[in-house]
């Protein structure tokens, strides 16, 4: 098979023995791969795989058609169309996955949209609802709100009956949150508390989704009392000043969270929620895919150049002829 591999932090094609399937895993025939901000910093050197995967070929999202199956496997047989998240390896013709790891394709979802779902969507829901706890006709941050993840929580946020917000740099960037349904927006110009609480009413938001890090205490200020911000990123830096007084007395909680490092079964039960709970939303239609561009795989590179450009709001995916 032919791989995407890192070689001296650059990527380089390879061909590779094709992996085979454990007693309970998949081989998946590649047709798309969802390429994330995460791969860039793979190739970068600065989020290698976890443990008990290899770092040589990054790649998180894939969408496919599973084309060998191991002994022990009940539910998946050749020929099924599927897609997913794995911890690393998705830059390749063929990619393993645990079979209940494995996410069915709504139907009449595409090969190369279903590459935009997975991570996307799920980071979203698992971020807002699971861990933020968020309900219907609450308010809540989604920062920055032109990203994949935060384009993926826009429609989530909608359909579940929520009230997302939005924060950019650049408002000229949120034509696609806004066709999706963004209710508001605000500027990232130090100036959350009191920007949010004119949205709000002096409400407050009941959840943060942050990606970005720094300036927590202005975004605290907007956050209501048992709010809780749930950070899945750290795009601006790594380090933050908090007021623990204001914190401690409006009782709000910090969660931070990641997709990738996680135990197997977590990975299957999250799993399980996409197929119970958002493939049905994507069948009805009242999800949708994300905007994307596409490349196809022996521009892979330039994939990543078009990511880092950071040009477009929406989804790179990679086409496997």
């Amino acid at each position: 098979m032919r791989a995407w591999c890192i070689e001296e932090k650059q990527l380089q094609l390879h061909s590779l023995e094709a992996p085979q399937p454990g007693p309970e895993e998949v081989q998946v025939q590649v047709k798309a791969i969802g390429v994330n901000r995460a791969d860039l910093l793979q190739v970068q050197g600065s989020y290698p795989a976890p443990p008990g995967t290899s770092s040589r070929i990054p790649g998180l999202e894939y969408a496919g058609v599973v084309s060998a199956i191991g002994k022990r496997v009940q539910k998946r047989k050749v020929g099924d169309a599927v897609m997913g998240l794995v911890p690393g390896c998705a830059y390749a013709e063929q990619v393993i996955s645990h079979e209940r790891e494995t996410l069915t394709i709504p139907q009449g979802i595409t090969f190369i949209h279903a590459a935009t779902l997975p991570e996307a969507f799920l980071t979203a829901y698992r971020a807002l609802f699971l861990e933020g706890g968020l309900q219907p006709g609450q308010w809540c941050l989604i920062r920055p709100v032109t990203a994949g993840v935060g384009l993926a929580a826009t429609q989530l946020a909608i359909t579940l009956g929520a009230r997302p917000i939005g924060a950019s740099r650049e408002p000229n960037k949120l034509t696609a949150a806004n066709d999706l349904g963004l209710v508001a927006q605000v500027r990232e110009n130090g100036t959350f508390t009191a920007q949010l609480n004119t949205i709000t009413d002096g409400e407050g938001v009941a959840v943060i989704l942050d990606m970005v890090g720094p300036d927590w205490n202005d975004l605290l200020g907007g956050l209501r009392a048992e709010g809780s911000l749930v950070s899945i990123g750290v795009l601006g830096g790594l380090n933050t000043e908090l007021n623990l007084g204001a914190l401690l007395m409006k009782r709000q909680t910090l969660k931070s969270m990641t997709m990738r490092s996680q135990p197997l079964e977590k990975r299957i039960q999250l799993a399980q929620v996409f197929n119970d709970r958002l493939a049905p939303l994507f069948a009805n239609g009242q999800l949708r895919p994300l905007p994307l561009e596409t490349f196809s795989f022996e521009n892979a590179i330039e994939a990543h150049k078009h990511m880092a450009s950071n040009d477009f709001s929406g989804k790179r995916v990679i086409v496997v002829k």
